[in-house]
C-alpha cells in the first residue's frame, strides 16, 4: 500500500503525518527537527511505498537533500498552494497542517518546488551577506547625518561611500562634545565599509570567473551583480521549459482576476524571489538611462517608454532581459549587439 507523510516544518521540531492510500491517519507524532529523527519515526514503514511532502520553507535545502540521503522519496510544495488548502480548516495546529500536507500530497493538487543546490544557496547567502553589510552602512551615514543637523550642520546631499569618513571625521574631531559621542559611530561604519568592500570584491571575483555570467555581462546594463543574482536563483535552467515563464516565476508580468464577466488586469504579480526582480529593474534602468551601447532590447523600451512612461517601459525591459538571458544560457548563445536606433 501506498503511504503519505506530510511534514509541518518549524525551527526545532516536526509534526509527523502518515496517510494512506484512502486518506486515513495512520501516524501522527511531533519529532525533533533532525533527520535521523524523522527516519526513526518511519522505521515502522520502510516496507512501504512511502512519500513525503513538506512546504518551501527555510528548512527545505536541509530537510530535502537529507531525507533523499536516507533513500525516501521527497517532494517541496509550494507554500501558497499549501496554505490555500490549509486555510480551510477549522483550527490550525501543527498536527492538523501536517495531516492537512500529507491530504494535499495524496491528492497531486500542489506544485514541486526546485530545490536548488548548495552551491547556488552559497552564492545567495554571499550576495546577502553584501547587500546586509552595505545597508548597514548606508544607516549609519544617515544617523550622523541627523546628528550633524542638531548641531547645524549640514553635509552635501551626495556623498560617496568610499569618501564619507574624509569628509566626516575633520568635522567631528573639531568638536570635543561631537567626537566623544560621534566617533565610534564613525568607527563601525568604517569597520562595515571594509567589510562590504570585501564582499564586493567576491562577489565580482566569483562573477568574472563564471563563464555564465561573463556571457550574461555583455549584455548594456547587466553587471556582476545582476548576472550573479540571476544566475543563482535560476540554478539550473532547463526546469524552465519555457523561457517567457521565468519573467511569470521573478513576478514581472501582470496580475489578472478574472470572474464571470469581470477581467481586471493589474499590476506586476510581485511573486518569487524579489532580489532578482530588483536586480533585473537595475539592470533594465542602467541599460535605458546610462548605457551608451545600443541593442534592439534598448530601442523597443524607449519607443515604449514614449507611449507607457519610463518606469512601465522598465519593466518591460526587465522582463524580456530574464526571457533573453535564460535562453543564452539554455541554447549556450551570445548576445548579440545593434546599433541602437533613432526614436522617433
Amino acid at each position: 500500500m501506498d503511504y503519505y507523510v506530510g511534514l509541518d516544518v518549524s525551527l526545532r521540531s516536526v509534526a509527523v503525518c502518515v496517510v494512506d492510500s484512502d486518506g486515513k491517519a495512520i501516524l501522527e507524532r511531533s519529532v525533533p527537527c533532525e533527520i535521523e529523527d524523522i527516519a526513526d519515526c518511519l522505521l515502522a514503514f520502510q516496507t512501504a511505498k512511502l512519500r513525503l511532502g513538506f512546504e518551501a520553507g527555510a528548512m527545505s535545502q536541509f530537510l530535502f537533500f537529507g531525507l533523499q540521503a536516507e533513500g525516501f522519496d521527497v517532494v517541496c510544495m509550494e507554500a501558497r498552494q499549501v496554505n490555500a488548502a490549509l486555510s480551510a480548516m477549522r483550527n490550525k495546529t501543527d498536527k492538523s497542517d501536517a495531516r492537512g500536507i500529507a491530504q494535499v500530497l495524496r491528492s497531486g493538487w500542489y506544485n514541486s518546488v526546485h530545490i536548488k543546490s548548495r552551491e547556488a544557496h552559497a552564492v545567495r547567502a554571499l550576495l546577502s551577506s553584501r547587500k546586509a553589510v552595505q545597508r548597514k552602512c548606508i544607516d549609519l551615514a544617515n544617523e550622523i547625518r541627523g546628528l550633524f543637523r542638531i548641531f547645524g550642520l549640514r553635509l552635501p546631499s551626495r556623498v560617496e561611500q568610499s569618501s564619507f569618513d574624509e569628509r566626516v571625521r575633520p568635522i567631528i574631531e573639531a568638536d570635543q562634545g561631537l567626537s566623544y559621542a560621534l566617533l565610534p559611530l564613525l568607527d563601525a561604519r568604517v569597520q562595515l565599509y571594509q567589510a562590504y568592500r570585501e564582499l564586493d570584491r567576491r562577489v565580482k571575483r566569483i562573477a568574472s570567473n563564471d563563464e555564465i555570467c561573463m556571457r550574461f555581462m555583455a549584455i548594456p546594463g547587466v553587471g556582476p551583480i545582476a548576472a550573479l543574482t540571476f544566475k543563482a536563483a535560476v540554478d539550473d535552467p532547463s526546469r524552465f521549459t519555457n523561457s517567457r515563464t521565468v519573467a511569470a516565476h521573478f513576478g514581472l508580468t501582470p496580475r489578472r482576476y478574472q470572474s464571470g464577466e469581470k477581467d481586471n488586469p493589474g499590476r506586476i504579480s510581485k511573486a518569487g524571489d524579489p532580489d532578482v526582480r530588483s536586480a533585473l529593474y537595475s539592470a533594465a534602468n542602467a541599460m535605458m538611462m546610462r548605457s551608451i551601447a545600443g541593442s534592439e532590447i534598448k530601442s523597443w523600451g524607449l519607443r515604449l517608454m514614449k507611449r507607457k512612461g519610463r518606469r512601465r517601459a522598465v519593466v518591460a525591459v526587465a522582463r524580456k532581459l530574464a526571457v533573453v538571458m535564460h535562453r543564452m544560457w539554455a541554447d549556450n548563445t551570445e548576445f548579440h549587439q545593434k546599433p541602437l536606433e533613432v526614436a522617433t
